[in-house]
């Protein structure tokens, strides 16, 4: 490749991400820019209707809003090659009494495709049945509820398990997205072989 070129080793894989009003903004942003700049195309999923917005939070303070590019009703895990699950409170609380998007996100576990969950987004993944005898990591207030469900926390900035990335926090971001970039390339040679 010229130098002149960026490297894209993500070749247009398609991320969705799934939210809704009151994820954490930089655990969308952080993700999202570096995804795109490996080359990956990413679609923001929510309950909300195409054509609305999500609005992001900074810890407890409103951020920007997002356009949302689809509905999840409509959503298919099959048309993506992984899944990103940003956190904040009220963002994955919403999401886990949403059968549709608990759905949406069941495809992707029962699919095996990657999935990257961070600080409070790996409540979804309870509701989704995806986290039994899965090493994990999240927000601590999460780790009973993890637990519970049959998971095994570890307070570590990053936990890879097979296709399951989990972080705990938006200072681990930058550990979380090499740890989704690796699994995603991963995925990426093991269709190429």
């Amino acid at each position: 490749m010229p130098a002149n070129l960026p490297d894209t080793p993500l070749d247009a894989k398609r991320i969705a991400v799934l939210m809704t009003d009151g994820f954490e903004q930089v655990e969308f942003t952080g993700p999202r820019d570096f995804l795109q700049e490996h080359g990956a195309v990413i679609t923001i999923v929510s309950p909300k209707a195409k054509g609305k917005q999500v609005v992001g939070m900074h810890h407890k303070d409103e951020g920007d809003s997002f356009d949302i590019d689809l509905t999840v009703a409509e959503a298919q895990a099959r048309d993506y090659d992984a899944l990103l699950l940003p956190g904040g409170v009220a963002n994955p609380d919403e999401l886990r009494i949403d059968p549709a998007s608990v759905a949406f996100v069941k495809e992707f576990a029962d699919a095996g495709k990657p999935i990257a969950a961070i600080c409070h987004g790996p409540w979804t993944l309870i509701d989704a049945q995806a986290v039994s005898g899965k090493q994990m990591t999240s927000w601590p207030s999460l780790q009973a509820d993890l637990r519970n469900a049959g998971a095994v926390w570890r307070d570590e900035e990053v936990v890879v398990d097979g296709n399951l990335v989990t972080s705990r926090k938006p200072d681990d971001i930058p550990a979380f997205n090499q740890a989704f970039l690796a699994v995603l390339m991963k995925a990426k040679a093991a269709r190429a072989s």
